[in-house]
């Protein structure tokens, strides 16, 4: 079926039946099309055009094919007409896709192709339909109408094809995998977009033409797939090559540039058809270095030479760059300075509008630079790091001040020439626009490992000072005239940072500088410290709001993964001052990336001493009337007074930096949830508010996420403010917006979780007692939360997120405050969690109670506790089976802690019948997924161990025991992943330490064994070895391990794994190795201390010359061993 953007009902009728001749379904018994009535529209507008198309329509579908010149003249008015309406003004918006596909079949077999005049207006009626009301035609009309297109293609007349192949291009739109049967013709060998959009095609015309068609048939919408190969690659290749020709001497600009959009638009589809693959004739070099080529195509002032490919490098790879024009002499600049000086007020005036009217394509340019050359380029980067200190316009000098903001005088084109000029530059701006996003679609389909090879090529190392400045993103940002290029080469900047964590790790410029060479960690410090510099100045330059929200995203993603710990203090301070007054911009966007950047900031490796700093100084100085951060936009921008909110933020009489002083960043946040608004804002505050009065719902929100990364890094500078924090998420919790109640619940979570660390001290620390919030203001914090707004959450349930939220808030209760709160508070608790509504929320009941130990004591409890997990791991949910298992796994940990504090009492009080469900549901849900296996055999493993001789001797427990332990040992030998396998290791080895369990003398027992022994021995994870050899080496007795076969079994397989412990094919595994060979050393020392004199012959064989003094070295040094040592030595001699 036809596919649109946008489904309406339509005003037209069909008949049910769909005729692929489409001449012939017009008879006298087919019902016309009926428009529907005007009341039935808002406007009458829209009812007018509908009957404008119903009448055009109806007329068509009465015309039958023939060869009279009337026929041509009603084609001819009948195309004219529909051509003439403007399908874009929103009257036409209940027009089916299904209308324009048939009256377009039907029109093509009206249409000879002989009639070459008409052949072009259908074309470009084709093309006016689909284009504007973005309709993407069915299968069926996509075949006929195609075929009919090749026809024209090989038939008509050369001057003809341009509009073809633009309704060709229309029709391909997103189907390219759907014109399957006319690939070959299209794109094979001798296809006809492959000769139309070459490079030698001399009608420039045609070839754009066809590279637009190139461009559309690469194109895939969502849910289908992608254009197949080999035409994938033959259109590569056109693309390529189009991209990589010089233009022809005789073809205007602007043309040119159409071409090169189309080509760019292209390959940017074809990126987006899925990952990027390493084939012969597609090399990511060639393609980056065509794509920076374009990314400067038109920039004024820089003239690039780039080479043909870029290659994977440490270092940058510098362009060749025409030399510089030599300096003016001083009068001459003293007379542009003045010049600049006149022009200032004006400039300073405009500069509010130009924001607004910024997105028009008339000032899609911004201004163009007065002198060329490289000088300009080298101008504005010749400054170091303490630029960015420079704030206002008046003290802006001109090598800071960007080449985009000094406008041209007027004189200097005349009327005809500088439009023409204006135009061209627009044109150049689309392609280098066109350019960045196909980089970003590149960013987005090429692995990042991959893609770190070109930083040097796009990121900057180095300011430039001396000698010309490598061209890059952060060139773009500063100094490219229009502001939609200034965003996107910020956008793609921000997707090359986004996740570079592991790659900016290296970065290290703390030690000595090194003389004889510069080593790869100082070099990528030093880019780090370029691109704060750089995009400081981009902040401080911007005007525009929509660029301005792109500088502070990309800033925030910098932050988020750059190792400030490892590099030099200082790079946040300057970053940290310059943000604050873009709290109060009069865009809302703005503010909300502003904060954003704050939660970076506060969020990035906490806690850093430098930000530390920062956030203990006093908050009663306004953004303002600070010294040093006030940036050129914030004068012009920056309407809203602070004073009295700062003033709110001030703590009078606070020691400066002391920790009684209140933080200001928190007061800020405070401040922006809670306080009314005290202007209107701009109009892209359409984010709406959860009140008329308060700040827009974005703000508030972004505010709340900065107070949870606050509480999370810095809890100490904000905990004298604990009790208006727990009064301020109280009051978002009773709001009706779901989003600000989930962001309260988050944010009483990292307060909770910020007072347990604080009560949690290492084993070699002391406890810091005396900085600790007191227990006491700790009860009445959550005594104030713990009350209706909470409890309605956790029975919210329309929006179970929140409720999820709500029970981790619970379980970050400190235990010394949860056991002094009212009894009727941990009884409300306690049923609500454990009722049938909640029960997909158990694993937060263990973690909420597992502080309170006689708790666990209780028989009952604990019963309503299982009940209500094997309830929920019988869910359809794999989330909630997931955290069911992970309870279960938790609440047998609970069986075993009892069973040995408590003793038998609390055994024999545990239901026999609920011990075998619990053991039937374990052992049902080690069947389950990954996620759901790994604490379900945990669960087991724990089970068995509870498991005590008055449940063996009872028949229905005999089958239940065999399939758990046949499930350990499937899981042990199958293919799960890592950490499940280690589960079950460690579930048999747990099983192996009930004496009660028939171990040796069972069936299941020789197998459990050769399970481990072949871990043991042939797992690649280290880890799990570990954990095997420990299960092996649990058995307390000699005749636990079976008959003297086994034994030696279990022997040989420790011995080999020892034997081969450093051979590994992951070098992760290393680390671990160290552990392994101690933990195999265990368990052989602990065989040999059981074992008896018929089996000391397998014992001596089976040592080889590699393992037997790697044992005898671990004998001898090992404590452990020390109170048995004489014995085991005197054995391991005789072997």
């Amino acid at each position: 079926m036809a596919g649109k953007a946008t489904f309406f009902e339509s005003s037209l009728s069909f008949p049910s039946s769909r005729n692929t001749q489409g001449v012939q379904s017009a008879s006298a018994g087919t019902s016309r099309f009926v428009p529907l009535s005007k009341a039935q529209h808002e406007l009458d507008g829209s009812a007018q055009a509908l009957d404008q198309i119903s009448r055009c329509f109806n007329k068509l579908r009465s015309l039958r094919p023939s060869d009279s010149a009337t026929l041509k003249t009603e084609l001819n008015l009948l195309f004219d007409q529909l051509i003439s309406e403007n399908y874009n003004s929103g009257n036409h918006d209940n027009i089916q896709p299904e209308v324009v596909c048939e009256m377009l079949m039907h029109a093509s077999c009206l249409v000879p192709l002989s009639q070459e005049h008409l052949i072009i207006k259908l074309s470009q009626l084709i093309h006016q339909l689909l284009n504007q009301l973005q309709v993407i035609v069915d299968e069926h009309t996509l075949d006929v109408l195609v075929s009919y297109c090749t026809h024209a293609l090989r038939t008509c007349s050369s001057w003809t094809h341009p509009e073809v192949l633009l309704a060709l291009s229309s029709l391909v739109y997103g189907n390219g995998s759907r014109c399957h049967r006319h690939l070959p013709e299209l794109l094979g060998l001798s296809g006809i977009l492959v000769n139309y959009g070459d490079p030698s095609q001399p009608d420039i015309e045609i070839r754009r033409s066809a590279v637009h068609c190139l461009a559309n048939l690469c194109l895939s919408v969502a849910g289908q797939p992608y254009l197949e190969e080999p035409y994938k690659g033959v259109c590569y290749g056109i693309l390529l090559r189009t991209l990589q020709s010089p233009k022809p001497p005789d073809v205007e600009d602007i043309v040119f540039c159409t071409l090169l959009q189309s080509a760019l638009k292209g390959m940017q589809y074809f990126c987006n058809g899925g990952k990027w693959k390493a084939v012969p004739n597609q090399d990511l070099g060639t393609l980056l270095a065509v794509l920076k080529r374009f990314m400067f195509y038109g920039l004024p002032g820089i003239s690039v030479e780039m080479p043909q490919v870029l290659y994977p490098a440490p270092l940058p790879q510098y362009e060749t760059i025409p030399a510089a024009k030599p300096e003016p002499s001083q009068d001459s600049t003293s007379q542009q300075n003045k010049k600049r000086k006149s022009r200032g007020k004006g400039k300073k005036a405009g500069a509010e509008g130009k924001n607004d009217g910024e997105e028009g394509e008339g000032d899609h340019i911004s201004g163009h630079h007065k002198t060329g050359g490289a000088g300009v380029v080298q101008s504005a980067w010749s400054l170091g790091s303490q630029s960015a200190s420079v704030t206002s316009p008046s003290g802006v000098t001109p090598q800071l001040y960007p080449s985009w903001k000094k406008g041209s005088s007027d004189s200097e084109f005349s009327d005809p020439e500088g439009g023409m000029q204006s135009k061209l530059r627009l044109y150049q701006a689309r392609v280098r626009q066109s350019a960045l996003q196909c980089f970003l679609a590149v960013v987005k389909c090429v692995e990042k490992r991959i893609l770190y090879g070109y930083w040097s090529s796009f990121v900057p190392d180095a300011p430039g000072i001396g000698g010309p400045p490598p061209l890059t993103l952060l060139t773009i940002a500063l100094k490219d005239p229009s502001p939609k290029v200034r965003a996107g080469s910020l956008q793609v900047l921000s997707a090359l940072l986004e996740g570079s964590r592991q790659f900016l790790s290296t970065a290290e410029d703390t030690s000595a500088p090194r003389q004889a060479f510069t080593p790869f960690s100082a070099t990528l410090a030093a880019s780090v410290r370029e691109l704060h510099r750089c995009l400081l100045l981009a902040l401080v330059a911007e005007s525009s709001c929509q660029t301005l929200t792109q500088v502070l995203k990309c800033l925030a993603h910098l932050v988020s993964n750059v190792p400030y710990n490892r590099l030099r203090p200082g790079l946040l301070s300057p970053l940290w001052k310059q943000i604050r007054p873009y709290v109060r911009h009069r865009d809302v966007n703005v503010r909300v990336s502003s904060l954003t950047l704050f939660g970076a900031l506060v969020s990035t490796q906490a806690p850093l001493p430098e930000i530390q700093l920062l956030l203990q100084q006093p908050g009663s100085t306004s953004a303002l009337s600070t010294p040093g951060i006030s940036t050129p936009q914030e004068l012009s921008h920056n309407w809203r007074l602070p004073a009295r909110r700062d003033g709110e933020a001030s703590s009078p009489g606070g020691v400066e930096g002391g920790p009684e002083v209140p933080c200001w960043l928190l007061q800020l946040c405070v401040s922006l949830v809670t306080q009314p608004r005290e202007e209107p804002y701009s109009d892209s505050d359409a984010g709406g508010s959860s009140g008329a009065s308060l700040e827009p719902s974005p703000i508030r929100l972004e505010a709340l996420q900065v107070l949870a990364h606050l509480m999370k890094g810095y809890f100490s500078l904000a905990q004298t403010s604990l009790l208006e924090l727990g009064q301020l998420s109280a009051r978002c919790l009773k709001e009706q917006d779901p989003s600000v109640q989930l962001h309260g619940t988050k944010l009483l979570e990292e307060l909770g979780t910020g007072i347990i660390q604080q009560y949690r001290s290492d084993a070699n620390t002391p406890p810091q007692s005396a900085k600790c919030v007191p227990v006491c203001q700790v009860v009445e914090f959550w005594s104030d939360v713990l009350g209706a707004p909470l409890i309605s959450a956790l029975q919210n349930e329309q929006h179970p997120t929140l409720q999820t939220s709500a029970c981790d808030t619970l379980s970050s209760i400190l235990p010394q405050a949860f056991s002094q709160l009212p009894v009727s508070v941990f009884d409300l608790l306690t049923s609500l969690l454990i009722s049938k509504e909640c029960y997909k929320y158990l694993e937060y009941i263990l973690l909420l109670f597992s502080c309170i130990f006689n708790i666990y004591n209780d028989v009952m409890f604990v019963a309503d506790t299982a009940n209500a997990i094997l309830t929920a791991l019988d869910d359809r949910s794999p989330n909630v089976r997931a955290k069911a298992a992970w309870s279960l796994g938790n609440l047998t940990d609970t069986l075993i802690v009892n069973m040995q504090s408590v003793g038998l009492e609390f055994q024999e009080e545990f239901s026999d019948m609920l011990l075998l469900n619990m053991l039937r549901s374990a052992t049902k849900a080690s069947g389950d997924k990954d996620r759901v296996k790994s604490n379900a055999v945990r669960a087991l493993g724990n089970l068995l161990h509870f498991l005590q001789p008055v449940h063996l001797g009872k028949p229905v427990f005999e089958q239940p025991l065999q399939e758990a332990m046949r499930a350990l040992i499937d899981t042990v030998r199958g293919d799960a992943t890592m950490k499940v396998r280690w589960n079950a290791c460690y579930a048999l080895g747990n099983a192996f330490r009930n004496h009660s369990l028939p171990l040796g003398s069972a069936v299941w027992s020789k197998e459990a064994y050769s399970a481990l022994s072949y871990v043991v021995t042939s797992c690649k994870n280290f880890k799990v070895r570990i954990k095997s050899a420990a299960a092996l080496s649990v058995p307390s007795t000699r005749d636990r391990y079976g008959d003297a076969q086994q034994f030696a079994e279990v022997w040989r397989a420790l011995a080999q794994a020892l034997e081969h412990s450093e051979e590994m094919e992951d070098f992760l595994e290393y680390r671990y190795c160290a552990s392994l060979r101690s933990q195999l050393c265990h368990a052989l020392l602990h065989l040999l201390s059981l074992c008896q004199p018929d089996d000391l012959p397998v014992l001596r064989s089976s040592l080889s010359d590699q393992s037997r003094p790697v044992l005898q070295g671990f004998l001898v040094s090992c404590d452990c061993l020390r109170p048995r040592a004489s014995v085991i030595l005197l054995i391991y001699m005789y072997i």
